[in-house]
């Protein structure tokens, strides 16, 4: 059997490394966490002060990752991160599954999480305008990419969707989660949308 190299990844917040180290579990798959990789490894540029996170070395990410994936002895690999389609080399990616949240459901999440004003609203922004999946689209091929709602899912139902998917038991797709035209249906557009 060939290998699999499963890309989880979405918004911060999202979900993405509770369902990914969930899936790598069940899966008896190599887990990486790409921010931990890079900290790790040292693959990182420096630091952004302002967003409070690393500038990664994409090209080091790459090289890294390739390593990684071509000498383990797992048959599976899930990585972890919300830049994963920017840095996996394409050769390997299985499948891509793009997390997605409500806004106001992750913007409560968020702010739990101690995100605030600019942080907040730029990673708000982005997953009110599809930024991980248009990524990942641009990235690999339509038939790779799957978008999953995740909203007020518990970590089970997500996995077992995951692992229908990978098994051929359930489509995945593309394009039926649209938060900017929900919010603005309920009128709260604006109070989402702020740089």
């Amino acid at each position: 059997m060939d290998r699999q190299t499963i890309l989880v990844t979405g918004t911060p917040c999202v979900g993405k490394t509770t369902v990914a180290k969930r899936l790598a579990t069940d899966l008896n798959a190599l887990y990486i966490n790409l921010t931990e990789l890079a900290e790790k490894e040292n693959l990182a540029l420096g630091r952004d002060k302002k967003r409070k996170s690393i500038i990664i070395n994409e090209t080091k990410m790459r090289r890294k990752l390739r390593e990684i994936v071509s000498t383990t002895e797992k048959q599976a690999v899930v990585i972890d991160g919300h830049y994963a389609s920017a840095v996996t080399p394409k050769t390997f990616v299985t499948k891509v599954f793009v997390l997605r949240r409500n806004p106001v459901e992750l913007k409560q999440l968020m702010e739990k999480r101690g995100f605030k004003e600019q942080k907040l609203w730029e990673n708000l922004a982005s997953e009110i305008l599809d930024v991980c999946l248009v990524e990942a689209l641009r990235a690999y091929e339509k038939e790779k990419v799957c978008e999953l709602n995740i909203t007020g899912q518990p970590i089970e139902t997500v996995v077992k969707d995951i692992l229908a998917i990978l098994q051929g038991r359930k489509n995945c797709c593309v394009g039926q989660i649209d938060w900017l035209g929900l919010l603005e249906e309920k009128g709260i557009l604006e109070g989402y949308l702020r740089t």
